[in-house]
């Protein structure tokens, strides 16, 4: 059973539940940052919820389940006195009861009574004393803690069943097995016990539930009929909320020499005094334990005044029982077994590494022979503390002279990165600066490439690895041709298209050819739709940018330019073999010469003319 809940929204971190749990079930979970409950250890003591300001820890609720039972079966009430403390604004028990059945309960028994009943069997055992030293065994946090962390101690548990369960036993006994039992009390480890004893107490329902019902279903004092309990009655053991209840219900004698019974309550001290009792020939005395201040100050009751204050209301609300059951107790009840049996559940761990003890230790500026500390993490001393660290079960930021050296070491680091940082910032400030007066440079420079690029009389274009355009001018988009023309008027520039897509073959596969070896392709004639293209395409950065330059041969002023060119190509070219025909023909290469030179001077001539 999952008794203890945790809500991560509402946590705070601020580690109060760790320090409040005298057996360790909840730890710092470092996976995501907040708290883990370890169930198997935990023990149903409630400390944990009444130390959490935040509200994030929760516990299983009976609500839903009280309700189902109510809504399917005929139910019975047991009801712990401590409503004496929890209800004192109630002016008349009796009006409390009614305020109960008017929930759906058809009956409202006193656990008082079965606490009367196992006071009893306690006299029993104390004045029947042969040597062997008894724990009480009333509170259920109590016996959880010897089960699971002293089991050596498990047959000193007086093995009687506690009030709740004593009065549950009794009332089947009167009302049959057939009706379900919901007990009503300020305990929230008792909604363990109706686990353990399933079929017995079929829910538990704390006071705050109880007033939450109440809120639900609109039940005031003033709207309800007063109604006495039902039997059997309690009596004396009304007494049982109070620390030595149990003994004066019994009417069991506690003085020195008598029955040698120490009464020690409250969580303060809990773990020393059960493992005190472990050390028996020092202490010589039965243990009447409960982990609470009495159980009026149960970690479920809302109304939270003193002990003392509590402890009168208790007495007061009992002296009114007396004298009712002296006048109307029924027989009492015979045969009722009260008999339990306690099993083991160790839940305790191997002592770490002293090697590990002492390097936790050392990382807390402590050392193993000190035995004190502030106590503020909520151990003994630090050496506990670390062996606890070491055991997985604490985590070092517990420790708040820890936490506030590392947080000294960490504000120094942070002011020198912060140092640091300053001056990075100042260095990139100005970097910033000449980045940007650098970034202006190269745009004035780009759009003054690009202007000039505009202006060539030939088509320009480069191209990325991907033959995807990168920039064209206005001469490429003319040789191009109309689907050029049309791409142009969408996506200006040409940028991002297609090589594929508006050049034939003969041309783009040059320039991957010119990508993958790095090598130029110069005055590649290129016949293109009506067109003779003269194609150079060339590498601008190795394997990922290349360039070309088309020139249309069919437009006038490149016709006549090319015929010049490649005449003087033929000249240069074959003047050898010319000066060596001339030989032969004597003044006749000379004139071949002559004639050929004037044919281009006039040509360019032309050209020349508008």
């Amino acid at each position: 059973m999952e008794l203890i809940q945790f809500d991560k929204s509402k946590c705070t971190l601020c580690y109060a539940c760790v320090r409040a749990c005298p057996v360790r079930a909840i730890h710092v979970n470092n996976e995501n940052n907040g708290v883990s409950i370890i169930h198997d250890r935990c023990i149903g003591c409630g400390n944990c919820y009444t130390n959490c300001a935040s509200k994030a820890i929760l516990y299983y609720g009976s609500i839903n389940e009280t309700q189902a039972l109510l809504a399917k079966y005929t139910c019975m009430a047991i009801v712990d006195p401590c409503i004496a403390a929890e209800f004192p604004d109630v002016t008349d028990y009796r009006n409390f009861v009614g305020m109960i059945k008017a929930i759906g309960f058809r009956y409202v028994c006193e656990i008082s009574y079965g606490a009367g009943l196992v006071a009893d069997e306690y006299k029993t055992h104390f004045e029947n004393f042969r040597g062997k030293y008894h724990i009480t065994s009333a509170c259920t946090p109590v016996v959880e803690y010897v089960r699971k962390y002293q089991p050596g101690l498990i047959d000193s548990l007086i093995p009687v069943l506690t009030p709740m369960l004593a009065t549950a036993k009794a009332c089947r006994a009167i009302y049959g097995n057939d009706i379900r039992i919901i007990a009503i009390t300020p305990c929230i480890g008792q909604k363990l016990e109706a686990h353990e004893f399933n079929g017995l107490v079929h829910s538990v329902l704390t006071f705050e539930e109880l007033r939450e019902l109440f809120s639900q279903k609109d039940i005031a004092e003033n709207s309800v009929e007063f109604s006495e309990f039902d039997p059997p009655y309690g009596g004396k053991g009304s007494l049982f909320p109070i620390s030595t209840g149990l003994l004066e219900a019994g009417n069991i004698a506690t003085e020195a020499g008598v029955n040698r019974i120490i009464t020690r309550d409250g969580p303060d001290e809990f773990r020393d005094n059960i493992d005190d009792f472990s050390r028996i020939a020092a202490v010589k005395h039965h243990l009447n334990a409960y982990f609470c201040k009495g159980c009026c100050t149960g970690p479920c009751t809302s109304a939270k005044r003193s002990y003392l204050q509590n402890h009168s209301l208790v007495v007061d609300f009992t002296m009114k029982r007396v004298a009712f059951c002296n006048e109307n107790q029924p027989d009492t009840l015979a045969n009722i077994q009260l008999n339990r049996s306690f099993t083991a559940d160790d839940q305790r761990l191997p002592m770490p590494d002293p090697a590990r003890v002492q390097e936790i230790l050392k990382m807390l500026g402590r050392d193993m022979n000190d035995n004190h500390g502030c106590q503020s993490c909520g151990y003994k001393s630090c050496t506990e503390f670390a062996v606890h660290v070491a055991k997985g079960l604490a985590k070092p930021e517990l420790c708040v002279t820890y936490t506030l050296r590392n947080s000294q070491e960490f504000i120094k680091q942070l002011t020198i990165t912060n140092k640091k940082l300053a001056e990075t910032q100042k260095a990139l400030e100005i970097s910033e600066r000449k980045l940007r007066q650098d970034h202006s440079v190269v745009k004035e420079t780009m759009n003054l490439l690009e202007a000039i690029m505009q202006k060539l009389p030939s088509g320009v274009v480069l191209a990325d690895k991907n033959l995807k355009i990168i920039q064209s001018n206005e001469k490429f988009i003319q040789i191009i041709g109309r689907e050029a023309e049309e791409i142009n008027e969408i996506v200006p520039g040409l940028t991002g298209a297609d090589l594929k897509t508006i050049l034939p073959q003969s041309v783009y596969t040059l320039f991957g050819y010119v990508l993958g070896n790095n090598q130029p392709v110069e005055n590649k004639d290129i016949s293109y739709d009506d067109k003779l293209l003269n194609v150079s395409v060339f590498p601008i950065k190795k394997g990922e940018i290349a360039g070309a330059i088309f020139r249309d041969l069919y437009q006038p002023e490149v016709r006549r330019e090319e015929v010049i060119n490649r005449v003087n190509e033929v000249i240069e070219k074959n003047l050898q073999m010319v000066q060596q025909i001339g030989f032969l023909l004597g003044e006749g290469a000379s004139e071949t010469e002559r004639m050929l030179n004037s044919i281009i001077e006039s040509y360019q001539k032309s050209n020349r003319q508008p």
